[in-house]
Formats: structure tokens, C-alpha cells, sequence
């Protein structure tokens, strides 16, 4: 059972407290809605996995802007929610000034770092899941010239490009590896319009996979990589069944593990602070399923494995964008 808010404008009015007990836990979904098929729709589904196992109820608000985030962080947790978890890196700022303002109510923030003892910063190694997404891609390609479409250019989507690029070049040194980023802001998570350009003009200069790793823009990326007859790659949530066999694999991320885990741990439990996870966690990694199992070979699995285990053994090194703000693959 969830209890359901969606914002309607900066200054609605959040009525958080329609039922459930003052101890429900509560999410608050990103900017592009929860059912983006990608990261909010991953972090929704660890929520209702956990109402489905518990018969418990949650509480759910949407974010319509930017301007609402502070305000749908303190109505949650003045109305008893705990944890607060928030799906999104965009969510930070606004979780830095409220929760020292409610320190017995510990808050969850995904893909985001926010130093304050109630806060618990979940971070996953994106880069290490492209990487191997990266090696299907130049194993599948037959004209040597792979695509990125990123979503909104920061340097959290720019260690999906690095870790996608190093992968592809593991495989094929000479491989060409056409990058492009959507926009500079939160429009960019939702213009599947603009993700099919990107796509085609990717194709235009020789691209037979392409990666998006976009949100809801991703959507036209995949859409346009089936029309066009080449292959695409999901991202986040499991994406292969969108479009059959054109879907060569998705870069999944386990959001809704994270969320799952939040909400099924005893709040006093919840360790704080920053945590990782990437393959050696099982937060991220690829899919191969009934829709995309055809165009994975055994000899592909066989070196992609092989790869997953030297990366966690610290044999292969991936590099994090974001440590430096650069990448050793252009």
C-alpha cells in the first residue's frame, strides 16, 4: 500500500498523512516521474517489492520541479516518515540543509553525498557495469564505430561514458566511440524526442550499438535503434523486454535493492555514511534474458565473465570520472 503525493506546483501543499502509521518509511522519486522504465522505476520497484513482502505501506511523492524538494523533504519527515529516501544525485543540495533539522529521522539519498550523521549516501560504481555493457558493444559491432547518449552532462552520467568507452577499447583497441550528452539540465532526463536525434545522427557516422544512459530519454534511443535495425542498450532498470531482440543487453543498476534494503532494515540499524557498491556487490551489472539471450553468444559471456571477476579482483582497473574529471578512453 502506498500513500500517494505528487506535486503539483513550488508551493503545493503535501498531505503526506492520509494513512499509515507515523513510522511508514517514505520515497521521494526524482524528476521524470516513477515510471521512467529506468532509475525512478527502479527505485519504485524495490519500494513496492518491500510492500508486497511486508503488506506494509509507504509513502510516495513525485517531484514536479526543482523548487519543490526542500519542502517535500520536511513535510515527510515532520509527518513521522523514517527513513526518507531520495532517488537522485539532484537531491543533495536540499537534503544538506534539511536534515540537520531532523536528526531522529535518518534519510537515504541515492546516487548522491551528503555528510551528516542521519543520512545513509548510496553510491554505485556505474563505470564498472559499462565497462562490461562496453565489451558486448565492440563484440556486437560490425562496422568498428560505437554510440553514448548521455542524459544531462554531469560527471555522474560521464562515468557511464568512460567505463562504456574503456570496455568497448579492451575488445577493439582501433574501435570509434561517438559520445554525446543530451543537455545541461533536468529537461535532458526526458526528451526521448531528442534521443532518437542523437541516435541517428550517431548512425549517420557509423554506429551499430548504441548505449543510453539518459532516463526517459533513453526510451527514444532504444526506440530508434529498433527502427533503424542497429542495437541498443538499456541502463538502470532491466530494458531488454522493451524492445526484443533489438536490445542488446542493459547496464542495470540495483536501485531497487538499495531501496528495498532501506525500507526492510530497522531505522536504528541503518548504518550512515557513504556506501559503494559495484560488481563485487551485485550493484550493478548486465542482463541477459529470454529477450536478448539470442544475441549474447557463449564465447561473449565467456569473456565478459571473465572480465566481471578480474575487475573484482582488483586484476582490471575501471577508472571513476569522477575522481578526476577525466578519462583515459576518448
Amino acid at each position: 500500500m502506498t500513500v500517494f503525493t505528487k506535486l503539483t506546483g513550488a508551493a503545493a501543499a503535501l498531505a503526506v498523512s492520509a494513512t499509515g502509521a507515523l513510522a511508514d518509511p517514505a520515497i521521494i522519486f526524482d524528476l521524470g516521474g516513477k515510471f521512467d522504465r529506468s532509475f525512478n522505476e527502479a527505485a519504485y520497484n524495490g519500494a513496492e517489492r518491500w510492500a508486497e513482502e511486508t503488506d506494509g505501506s509507504y509513502r510516495e511523492i513525485e517531484l514536479q520541479s526543482d523548487a519543490q524538494r526542500e519542502q517535500a523533504m520536511r513535510r515527510l519527515a515532520e509527518a513521522g516518515a523514517n527513513p526518507v529516501v531520495m532517488a537522485g544525485f539532484s537531491q543533495a543540495s536540499s537534503l544538506e540543509v534539511v536534515a540537520p533539522d531532523y536528526p531522529d529521522t535518518t534519510f537515504v539519498i541515492i546516487d548522491g553525498v551528503v555528510d551528516a550523521p542521519n543520512v545513509r549516501s548510496v553510491i554505485f560504481r556505474e563505470e564498472q557495469g559499462s565497462y562490461l555493457v562496453g565489451m558486448l558493444a565492440a563484440m556486437a559491432s560490425e562496422t568498428g564505430t560505437v554510440g553514448f547518449v548521455g542524459g544531462m552532462d554531469i560527471p555522474l552520467i560521464s562515468r557511464f561514458g568512460c567505463g562504456y568507452a574503456q570496455g568497448v577499447r579492451a575488445v577493439d583497441p582501433d574501435a570509434t566511440i561517438i559520445q554525446n550528452m543530451t543537455g545541461t539540465t533536468p529537461a535532458a532526463w526526458n526528451d526521448p524526442v531528442r534521443g532518437g536525434e542523437l541516435t541517428r545522427a550517431q548512425i549517420s557516422q557509423g554506429a551499430d550499438v548504441v548505449f543510453a544512459a539518459a532516463g526517459g530519454t533513453g526510451l527514444g534511443v532504444l526506440q530508434t535503434a529498433e527502427d533503424e535495425g542497429i542495437f541498443g542498450i538499456g541502463v538502470d532498470s532491466n530494458q531488454n523486454h522493451l524492445h526484443p531482440g533489438s536490445v542488446l543487453t542493459s547496464m542495470v543498476k540495483r536501485v531497487d535493492v538499495a531501496v528495498y534494503d532501506a525500507f526492510s532494515t530497522p531505522v536504528d540499524e541503518i548504518e550512515t555514511g557513504v556506501h559503494f557498491f559495484g560488481l563485487a556487490e551485485n550493484g550493478v551489472g548486465y542482463a541477459v534474458d529470454e529477450f536478448n539471450e539470442e544475441l549474447i553468444t557463449e564465447e561473449m559471456m565467456a569473456e565478459v565473465e571473465a572480465a566481471r571477476d578480474a575487475i573484482i579482483a582488483g586484476e582490471i582497473s575501471v577508472h571513476n570520472y569522477s575522481e578526476d574529471g577525466t578519462c583515459p578512453v576518448e
